[in-house]
Formats: structure tokens, sequence, C-alpha cells
């Protein structure tokens, strides 16, 4: 495979046949997720994610041959283009949530498109510098970033692409060196907001935030705004659950309890637990599942392919799955600690933690580790956009490896 280190723009020829060898298998699981009694939305879903592949792969080809600095340059042209999509999805987007633009024979999800201009304006921003960062007050900028696509995100409302954005922002600043404790301490207010419904767990999180401000010592500003911002983030709480749709807020009721709506929001849970549960070592066979089959399992092609996988092709199966997986986030995170370009090895780690949360949220909300967030499996889910993203996010780090 020496030969395909000289091909312009390609840099790993491993990463590269792991994404092609997993996107195959992703196609494939989504063609046994269509194969149902009852013909469903799911049923012939593979042939529309095998034309976003062709997409896909031409937007690979395209960010494979960028050189890095007209990527750099091209960061905020991107971020603002995001930006604009963002605002326009929430005039005339369609869907369940709003969250997707018409274009002709597809649709594209500005969600995503803003997840890559967030990346590179993050990357942009932060990386090159040589000044050590010593207070909270250096971040106000990094923050603002992701804060803008993050809000326009959640008034859609989708909170599972709203927390990505909160994994991009702790990705780049955890790879540029911030020190963990003044990410930690940026961060708490979020802790604040979800520990706010008990009071006595969010006092005890306060008194560990007040600890920490005690050993650390920052800057009198700097202590009070955070303990500001713990406060009010926990008065706070309440009217963020009031101002969820009535479906997110059933989720997270549900992730408590599956049995508080069995025959409701509870189903895709029940359902998902059954159907990994029942593939045992080797599986039902490939598009055999009974759960599937027989449309027990809701969002078989999006949210609950693992549960597929896991039907299907038993606990082998998934432990090949995860392989893979563990082998692709291994070689993005080998480029991003080999590279020498500040810029290109931010990027680079910042999708390393996109892939990451994707993988560890859809395989936690599969088997009630986590809440259902609606957040696919990389390369397996079906989703056009995503798809998209990937494969151009694939592209730039493939540039990267390329370049010294």
């Amino acid at each position: 495979m020496s030969w395909l280190r000289r091909v312009p723009g390609l840099g790993d020829p491993p990463l590269l046949g792991l994404m092609i060898l997993m996107t195959g298998l992703g196609i494939a699981m989504i063609y046994s997720a269509g194969q149902v009694e009852v013909r469903s939305i799911a049923t012939g879903i593979w042939v529309r994610q095998s034309a976003w592949f062709l997409v896909a792969a031409v937007a690979f080809i395209v960010m494979s041959r960028l050189p890095l600095r007209f990527l750099e340059w091209l960061a905020p042209w991107l971020y603002g283009l995001s930006l604009g999509l963002l605002v326009l999805v929430l005039f005339i987007g369609t869907g369940p949530q709003g969250s997707w633009l018409e274009l002709g024979p597809g649709r594209l999800q500005p969600a995503e498109v803003a997840k890559l201009g967030t990346i590179l304006m993050l990357a942009r921003l932060l990386s090159g510098r040589e000044q050590e960062f010593r207070g909270l007050s250096q971040l106000v900028k990094p923050v603002a970033i992701v804060l803008v696509p993050f809000a326009l995100v959640l008034l859609q409302p989708d909170l599972g692409s709203a927390i990505i954005f909160g994994v991009i922002l702790i990705a780049a600043l955890f790879w540029v060196g911030v020190p963990l404790i003044k990410i930690f301490l940026l961060i708490s207010p979020a802790f604040s907001l979800l520990l706010g419904f008990n009071w006595i767990v969010w006092g005890i999180w306060f008194l560990i935030v007040a600890a920490f401000l005690y050993v650390h010592r920052p800057f009198i500003l700097e202590s009070v705004s955070v303990i500001l911002a713990n406060f009010a983030a926990g008065a706070l709480t309440l009217r963020l659950w009031n101002s969820l749709a009535e479906y997110q807020q059933d989720r997270l009721l549900v992730f408590m309890n599956p049995e508080v709506d069995p025959q409701g929001s509870g189903w895709h849970l029940i359902q998902s637990k059954v159907a990994i549960g029942s593939g045992g070592l080797f599986g039902q066979g490939f598009a055999s599942g009974p759960q599937k089959r027989l449309a027990f399992l809701p969002e078989q092609h999006t949210d609950f392919i693992f549960s597929v996988v896991g039907e299907e092709l038993g606990f082998l199966g998934v432990l090949f799955f995860l392989v893979l997986f563990a082998l692709l986030l291994w070689r993005i995170l080998r480029i991003a600690t080999d590279s020498s370009d500040d810029f290109g090895s931010t990027i680079t780690f910042c999708l390393f933690g996109v892939l990451f949360a994707h993988l560890v949220v859809n395989l936690g909300m599969t088997v009630g580790l986590l809440p259902i967030t609606g957040l696919p499996l990389p390369l397996i889910s079906y989703g056009g956009s995503f798809l998209l993203l990937l494969y151009a996010g694939f592209g730039t780090i493939q540039r990267v490896a390329s370049e010294p």
C-alpha cells in the first residue's frame, strides 16, 4: 500500500480502508434494517445512503486536496455560512424537528455543516498560541464561537447535536493546552444545570466547585463569575425543563425508568434491550432479526441501528464493530499526535472528539446507560448529512497526515 501514500492528499491509507469498510458495513446494516414484514420508511433507504456515499466521496476528495493554509483562510467563511444556514432552518426547516433544509432530491442538516465550520474556526483561533492560558477571560472568544451555533441548534430544538458543540469546545481547549482545572471551572455551570432538579445533589456539587476554587485560587473576578454562573444555572434548571419539547422530557423520564411509559416513550429502550439481548453469541442471522422484522424496534435504520447489529450478528458481531471503531479512533488520534501543524492537529483531535462522543452516546442510549438523544452511530446509521460531515472531516484528516 506504499503507492497509496503518493496519491496527493492521502496520508493514511489504513484510515481510508477503515472508513470505506465501515461505510459498506453500514449500508449493509441499513439494508437489513429495511427488511421488515410491513413496508416502512426504512424499506429501500439503503439506496439513498449509497447515493449520499457518492456525494460524501466527492467531499472527501475535495477536502483532502485543499492545503491547510487555505482551510485556515476559509474557516471564517465556512463558519459564517453555517450560522446563516442555522438561522435559515429556523424559518423554513422541515422534518419532525424542523432541522433540515430541502435541497431538491435530498435534505441537508445545517447542524452538521456547523460542526465542521465551528471546528475550523476554533482551530484557527486557538492554534499557534505561544502565551500560556492564565485566566478564564482568555477563553471568552472560543466560548462565544461555540455558543452561537449551540444556541441556534438548541432552538430547533436538537438537544443531541447541541451537546456535540460542547464536546468540540472541550476537545479543542484540551488539545491546545488549557489546564484541566480551567476547563472544569468553565463547564461547571452545565453540571449545575443538570443537577438543579435536586437541591441536595446540587448543593454537594456546589461545594465541590467551591473546593476547587479554594485550592486553585484563580483571580477574584473569575471566582465570583464561576460561583454566580453555577447559582444561575441551578436556578434555571426548572425553566429549562419547561422549555424542552414534550418528547425530550419523555426521553429523560424514560431514561430513569422505562416502565413509566412502556407503550409510549419507553417502547424504544425496552425493545432495543430485547433486540440486543436476543442476539446471543452468534445472532439471529443477517436480515433475520424478529424484533426488527415485526417492526417492534423503532428507528431501526437511524438511532437504533446498533440494536439491529446486536440482534442479527450477536455478541461476536458487536465485538467486531467495536474493534473497527477502536482502530478508526486510534488512527485519527495518531495523526493528531504526529502532526507538527497546530491548526491541522487541532482539527483532527476535535473530529476525534465528535466521533467518540457520537459512539459513546449512541451505544449508551441503546442499552439504557444514557438518555435517548437521537445521535446517529458514525458510518453505520442512516444519515446523509452526517456522512457528508464525516467524509469531509476524513478528507481534512488525510490532508493533515500528508503534510509534513
